[in-house]
């Protein structure tokens, strides 16, 4: 690594300039419909299929992936949208937090019957996340319409990976209606996930913030042989989206992906604490108007560790003191364009909080809770490497190579 790359990670702990451009799609992909352009209107992927009246669904029973977040442009649930549109829509399939987004994280969703259409609802976060050859027996296509928020932990991507898969195997076709990355397509950042460490919050080998769509992700997932079998998919891609959009550029109004991911910025929280949010005796402001939204550790001197956080000089982020049930730590201030590497940060805030809690943090963790820990990171080294005196300048620097091979895989897969 360039010792004056090195020297900026210690100094100022900014990111490496985010990079990324979109190609246009290659032929060699699977088909598409509803080509994106820089201008125009604004249409999501549903808002698309919809302007040219369901064409890729007819004839066809279909089944559908879908949430809270499941809405048209303007403010129609898929659902219901479908219905009314004389679709064949036969079966529903819910995410981790249920039809209706409100069932906490890692807790299971059962099978229900739907209020709004009649259908029975599939859980796909329960005793089997990926769906089985009975929940598919009565459809021919499976779309998936869920807001993602742009980080590899978030369940929604691993849902598509492994409904992905099972089409694959059943002879199903897979339909993606795409969806902005709520953090836009340049931010790439983070470790990736080394094989022992495959789990459902890191199901797919991206970085931790990944810079891509659902279809967009998608089309990666078949090109680079990560289905058991070549799905026979297609991407309903939307118009109007360019990569350097984040969510507020869109208009569309934002609906709570999940409890904990209440505003149309938590995405970026997410990234900034969601990793030491799964160690001990940490604050991260669940609980609070901004979930994710804070950084503390039990018995930490507030004052002392905004300190710290300010000398870091993350660029586009503001660090105030909090006190609070006996935690200390600061209270973030993130502007989603941000320059500084929001999952680098997330990692300096882990050691510091570490040090000053003497250990605590990392060192009084439960087995599930490192199990869990490791999983998100992809590794069990970020664990070993902090308590052992490593540097988080050298383990954000080891990203690096990582980073830049991705964002070269990554552009033949770019939609927009």
């Amino acid at each position: 690594m360039p010792f004056v790359w090195l020297r900026r990670v210690l100094m100022l702990g900014s990111a490496l300039l985010m990079a990324g451009c979109a190609l246009p799609s290659l032929p060699s992909m699977a088909p598409t419909a509803g080509r994106a352009s820089q201008g125009g209107p604004f249409r999501l992927g549903i808002d698309v299929l919809a302007g040219n009246r369901f064409d890729l669904l007819r004839g066809k029973r279909v089944g559908l992936i879908c949430n809270q977040t499941s809405m048209s442009g303007t403010g129609v649930h898929t659902r219901v949208l479908l219905q009314r549109s004389g679709v064949n829509l036969t079966a529903l399939y819910a995410p981790e937090h249920g039809i209706d987004g409100t069932i906490k994280a890692g807790v299971h969703v059962s099978n229900r019957r739907d209020a709004v259409t009649g259908l029975t609802v599939w859980s796909l976060y329960g005793p089997t996340r990926k769906p089985t050859p009975r929940m598919l027996a009565g459809i021919d296509v499976l779309l998936f319409d869920l807001q993602d928020i742009g980080s590899r932990s978030y369940t929604y991507i691993s849902t598509m990976a492994l409904a992905m898969d099972a089409c694959a195997e059943t002879g199903k076709e897979f339909v993606v209606l795409d969806r902005p990355n709520p953090m836009g397509g340049l931010r790439v950042e983070g470790p990736p996930v080394e094989p022992k460490w495959k789990s459902f919050v890191s199901q797919i080998n991206v970085p931790y913030v990944h810079g891509m769509t659902t279809g967009e992700l998608a089309m990666m997932i078949s090109g680079e042989g990560w289905c058991s079998a070549r799905p026979n998919f297609r991407v309903v891609r939307m118009n109007g989206w360019n990569r350097n959009m984040v969510w507020t550029d869109t208009g569309l109004k934002w609906y709570r992906t999940s409890p904990n991911i209440p505003h149309a910025n938590s995405p970026i929280y997410y990234v900034a604490t969601g990793m030491l949010g799964g160690a001990a005796a940490v604050d991260v402001g669940i609980g609070t108007e901004n979930p994710f939204g804070y950084a503390g550790g039990r018995g930490v001197n507030a004052a002392a560790f905004t300190a710290y956080c300010q000398r870091l000089g993350f660029s586009g982020v503001s660090f105030s003191p909090y006190s609070r049930n006996g935690f200390g730590g600061v209270k973030l201030g993130i502007n989603p364009r941000a320059a500084a590497n929001i999952t680098a940060l997330d990692v300096f805030m882990i050691a510091e909080l570490n040090r000053l809690s003497r250990g605590a943090v990392l060192g009084k963790m439960s087995a599930s809770q490192i199990s869990l820990f490791n999983k998100v990171y992809g590794s069990d080294s970020l664990r070993r490497d902090l308590m052992r005196g490593v540097s988080p300048a050298r383990i954000v620097g080891s990203w690096s190579g990582f980073e830049n091979s991705f964002r070269s895989k990554r552009q033949r897969y770019l939609l927009y």
